[in-house]
């Protein structure tokens, strides 16, 4: 049951709100969650307006790694298939072919959790949710992936000091 609820989740973002234009907007902005490259700047421009707020911004950048690191070792261990719909191909190609839990998920909310602590937290946690949602919109992640990954980097930031 869980898996056919992924599925018709998965089947309804790729084939809603799709076009030319916004494909490309998706897609850039996923790229931009690439190694938790956007949280990473975003520390960086927060630590260059704001230095008082050094460990905050430090520990962001430390979360969003450990996150990556955690992630990229559950992959390991679970080796999930990315998707694969016949009739609806990725939009984005991936470094590896496993997808559980999503990377970009759990740098994304692990980021918005430490940095909510220094800046607007509803933005962050916006920007984190799209980030999450972008996945399975280009086909690379079931939406279960990217609810482990946001759970994930939850739990890392509330656990790395």
């Amino acid at each position: 049951m869980l898996r056919a609820l992924d599925l018709a989740l998965l089947r309804l973002l790729r084939t809603h709100g799709h076009g030319p234009r916004a494909e490309r907007l998706v897609l850039l902005f996923s790229r931009a969650g690439e190694h938790g490259a956007l949280w990473h700047a975003l520390a960086a421009l927060g630590l260059a307006a704001n230095p008082g707020r050094r460990r905050a911004y430090l520990r962001s950048v430390r979360c969003v790694l450990v996150a990556y690191a955690a992630n990229t070792a559950l992959k390991q261990l679970f080796r999930r298939a990315r998707p694969v719909l016949d009739e609806l191909p990725r939009l984005a190609p991936t470094i590896s072919g496993h997808s559980y839990p999503s990377a970009h998920a759990a740098m994304s909310f692990a980021a918005a959790r430490v940095l909510g602590d220094v800046l607007p937290a509803p933005p962050l946690y916006a920007a984190a949710t799209a980030m999450a949602l972008s996945r399975p919109y280009l086909g690379v992640h079931y939406p279960t992936d990217v609810l482990a990954g946001a759970a994930l980097g939850d739990a890392t930031a509330r656990l790395v000091p």
